[in-house]
Parts: C-alpha cells; sequence; structure tokens
C-alpha cells in the first residue's frame, strides 16, 4: 500500500463549489433548527431571570414591571425568540440580564481560558493515548497491554469531579501546585516568559484532571481499531513480503486504523467550549464554566442562549474538519456523497 497521500481532497463530480453550497445550506438550517430548539427548552423552565429579583422587598413592583419591558419578557416566548434572531443576523448577540454588558463582550473575555485549558488538555491526551494505543495493541495479552488495561479501568471509574478533588487536596496538603486561578499575584510584575510560565504551573493540575478523564478511552479506541486493522488480509501479505514490522505497523495497519479516530476529534473540537465545565468550576479558571454556570442558575436567556449556540457552531465545525481530514488521509472517501 503506499504512504499518506498528499493533501488533497476527493469532493466527486459535483465538484467543490456545490458541495461548499451544499455544506452551507445544511450549516444554516441546523444552526436555525438548533436555535428554535434551544430557545423552546429554556422557554419550558419554570420562571424567568426577574423571579429572584420579586423576592427582594426593597425591588418595587414598577421597578420589576419596567425591567420586564425592557428585557422583552412581556412578550410572547415566539415573539422573543424572533426578536432574538434578528439581533444574532445583525451580529448583535444582545445584552446579559445578570451583568448588564453586551454577551458577546462577555464571551470574548472567556473563551481565550478555556480555548487554552481544552487545546492543552486535547494535545497531552491525544499524545499519550494513541502511543499507549499502539503499544498495548502490538503487545496483546502481553504485559504491557494486561497493565494498560488495569489503567484505563481505574482511570474510566474515576468521575472528574473526584479526581479534581483528589488533586486539589494534593495541591492544597503539598503547596507544589497552585489551587485556583490562572495566574499568580504577582503576575503583571513578572517578565514575558515568566508570565508565561506562570501560566503554564496553573495549568498543569486542571490539564491533568481533563488528560486523565478522556486517556482511558481514547487509548481503548486506538488500540481496538489498530487490533481490527492487523487481522485485515493485506497485512498478512504485506508481513507474507518480508516487511518490516515496524514498516507494517506504522505505514500500513495505522493509516487505516487512525480513521475512526479522526471523525472522533471533530466530536472532540465540538467540546472544547464547554468540556472543561467542572474542572474549571473546582480550580475556580476563568473561563466559560462558571459564566455559563451563573446564567443557567439565574435563567440569564440572551447568555444561555450564546453559549448553547457555541456549542452547536463549533460542533459543525468539528464535522468540517473530520471530513476534510478523512479526505486528506484516506482518498477513498468522498466528501461530495
Amino acid at each position: 500500500m503506499a504512504v499518506f497521500p498528499a493533501a488533497r481532497l476527493n469532493l466527486g463530480g459535483n465538484g467543490i463549489l456545490a458541495w461548499v453550497l451544499r455544506r452551507g445550506l445544511q450549516t444554516g438550517l441546523t444552526l436555525l433548527l438548533a436555535s428554535a430548539l434551544c430557545f423552546t427548552i429554556i422557554q419550558w423552565a419554570p420562571g424567568d431571570y426577574l423571579d429572584t429579583l420579586e423576592q427582594n422587598p426593597t425591588i418595587s413592583p414598577e421597578t420589576i414591571a419596567a425591567l420586564r419591558t425592557q428585557f422583552g419578557l412581556d412578550r410572547p416566548a415566539v415573539e422573543q425568540y424572533f426578536r432574538w434572531l434578528s439581533q444574532v443576523v445583525r451580529g448583535n448577540w444582545g445584552e446579559s440580564f445578570s451583568y448588564r454588558q453586551p454577551v458577546a463582550q462577555l464571551l470574548a473575555e472567556r473563551v481565550p481560558a478555556t480555548l487554552l485549558l481544552s487545546l492543552v488538555s486535547l494535545g497531552v491526551t491525544w499524545s499519550v493515548a494513541i502511543p499507549l494505543g499502539i503499544v498495548a495493541a502490538v503487545h496483546q495479552n502481553r504485559w504491557p497491554d494486561r497493565a494498560l488495561q488495569v489503567f484505563s479501568y481505574l482511570l474510566q471509574g474515576f468521575p472528574s469531579f473526584v479526581l479534581g478533588l483528589l488533586l486539589l487536596f494534593v495541591a492544597q496538603t503539598s503547596r507544589l501546585f497552585p489551587v485556583g486561578d490562572m495566574t499568580s499575584i504577582d503576575f503583571a510584575d513578572l517578565t514575558p516568559l515568566g508570565k508565561v510560565v506562570d501560566v503554564g504551573w496553573h495549568l498543569i493540575l486542571p490539564t491533568l484532571v481533563l488528560t486523565l478523564t478522556s486517556l482511558a478511552g481514547l487509548q481503548r479506541v486506538m488500540r481496538g481499531n489498530l487490533l481490527d486493522v492487523l487481522r485485515q488480509d493485506y497485512i498478512r501479505t504485506a508481513r507474507a513480503k518480508g516487511l518490516p514490522e515496524h514498516r507494517v505497523i506504522y505505514v500500513h495497519a495505522l493509516r487505516n486504523a487512525i480513521n475512526p479516530l479522526i471523525t472522533l476529534l471533530g466530536f472532540e473540537f465540538a467540546s472544547l467550549l464547554s468540556g472543561a465545565f467542572i474542572t474549571e468550576y473546582f480550580f475556580n479558571w476563568p473561563g466559560l464554566g462558571r459564566l455559563i454556570l451563573q446564567a443557567v442558575t439565574a435563567q440569564d436567556l440572551y447568555l444561555v442562549m450564546a453559549s448553547l449556540m457555541m456549542g452547536a457552531v463549533m460542533l459543525i465545525v468539528g464535522n468540517l474538519l473530520a471530513d476534510l481530514l478523512l479526505q486528506w488521509a484516506d482518498p477513498r472517501i468522498t466528501a461530495g456523497r
């Protein structure tokens, strides 16, 4: 078999323009339906943001009524949805009820921290899990494979919040790692290199939580895929021709075993902005986790809608990237079909 193909896309007979138009229409319709569904689910929740304010005796009913009119909560749910949709089309995601700031500004302040944590943990997880999966498959039913199986079973039995609490306990008792926030108190006085080191030092524990909770499952998927490929006839043929074992594994087998993981990567990309939710909360990481939790608790309508739509956009972009990567890795797959 040939080595990895050159970077090219096989878009079928319809051509790239038809494919792009079709994906664009699908994306627009998906986002529209997702926004309507999310808005409906939020409306099903009892009460609204102003219910908490109504319990405050210092706030008059007239003030509550004025706020209800200002926020548009006195209008029917359908009218509220189309009002919000018309704002989004114009690039305005609305104003947060709780923070009295534009939703886009709040998200822009928190997204970089969440992306940093998620991308670092994603990179560490995949760079460790894939080699471990290869080692387990190559040494099937021998001590490396059995040791990795025990390791993965133990990790899969630990929920992320339990692991987070354990690491927080270790950090507080040993004082080797910071237990919260993204930077130290004297961060502004540090040199540029010192700032990078400081952020990296604060990244260690939350990255460790996210990595360990995802590592076990990904390693087992890699092991299963590679074992399935290694049993194929063309692998036996390659070995019968006298090819070196490392070439059989890393050139011929790994190329086909990696395809399901590329699809999985698309879903991993979709969870970048939401997968670190619990970890951010435990380690007081200044990302989207605490912001979205507070928005859901307070029924901050526009902020919740923006966070849900970000997740939908990331899912669509992740699937698109997975399709393109699959095309690059295996030209037999046609994106246009």
